[in-house]
């Protein structure tokens, strides 16, 4: 298929690149000079990589990206057409994803909210979940580009029901890596150890994928940035404004956005959101780590 990619980020680059791996004719487009992917064709501007496109792709960085890309100067808008499809992998709020799909569809394209799970690894090796929301014979149409990227796709209803899931997704992330970061903290400045408390913690109901997958990373004291900080916080922002808007309240989070705003003030920001144990290290006057790190 045609596609338009949009965004070379820690996500998009290795997304793109998959779907050159797999036959597809793309042509790519970041905000930032100086990144491409190899057997894509660079293009100028939004615009023009949309240009006779069948598909765009978005993995942008917020809701003010993606509508900077689709309808700012040279954006996304100048080369609708009639059939195309816009699917969007960024993160962004669920009530504006509607507003963009009214204005796309008007110009007789389709919209898909497609966020995705998995991480810098899902995203290299082609094993990214997407969480999509949108017509579901559209949905269907390009699960070519989806089985590029990923493994599973997973329809939560209508346009906008991706983000919404995907945030009630980074809501969960984030409350279990906290409470995953506290004990942690708490263990050892009892004088457990993280790799004494690790195998306990994977053989009980206390185990999580989250555990899992950030617990190696901790341990060696590796904050480089999987999915970094202020991306986190800027999910958890969204998930308070939708919750807000639906009149539902939402204490842990709002606990858990106050520690990442310390966070940012500690200049956390780019680093990965497991970075915030160190604040609670810091707190506590403990450091937590395995031998390896030693």
């Amino acid at each position: 298929m045609r596609v338009a990619f949009l965004g070379l980020g820690i996500m998009g680059r290795p997304m793109a690149a998959n779907l050159v791996k797999a036959g597809h004719e793309v042509a790519a487009w970041n905000r930032s000079p100086g990144k491409d992917v190899a057997g894509a064709r660079m293009a100028a501007s939004p615009a023009d990589a949309a240009s006779g496109a069948e598909v765009v792709w978005m993995c942008v960085s917020d809701t003010k990206a993606v509508e900077q890309v689709l309808f700012g100067p040279q954006g996304v808008e100048e080369s609708l057409s009639e059939g195309m499809v816009v699917v969007d992998s960024s993160t962004i709020s669920p009530s504006a994803t509607r507003k963009f799909a009214e204005r796309v569809k008007a110009r007789g394209a389709q919209y898909v909210d497609a966020p995705v799970t998995g991480s810098k690894s899902g995203a290299e090796n082609g094993t990214l979940i997407f969480i999509a929301g949108g017509d579901e014979a559209v949905i269907e149409r390009i699960q070519p580009l989806f089985q590029s990227m990923g493994k599973q796709v997973f329809r939560m209803g209508e346009t906008s029901k991706g983000h919404a899931a995907k945030l009630v997704m980074n809501l969960q992330i984030a409350l279990i890596y906290e409470g995953f970061a506290e004990a942690l903290t708490l263990a050892t400045k009892l004088g457990v150890t993280a790799e004494t408390l690790l195998p306990l913690i994977q053989a009980s109901m206390v185990r999580s994928g989250v555990v899992d997958y950030k617990a190696p990373f901790v341990l060696k004291r590796d904050f480089s940035p999987n999915f970094p900080l202020r991306l986190m916080l800027k999910d958890i922002r969204l998930a308070l404004e939708a919750a807000k808007e639906v009149r539902v309240k939402l204490p842990g989070l709002e606990t858990v956005e106050e520690i990442y705003e310390l966070a940012t003030e500690e200049g956390q920001q780019d680093l990965d959101y497991a970075a915030t144990l160190t604040l609670l290290e810091k707190w506590a006057g403990v450091e937590v780590k395995g031998a390896s790190a030693s």
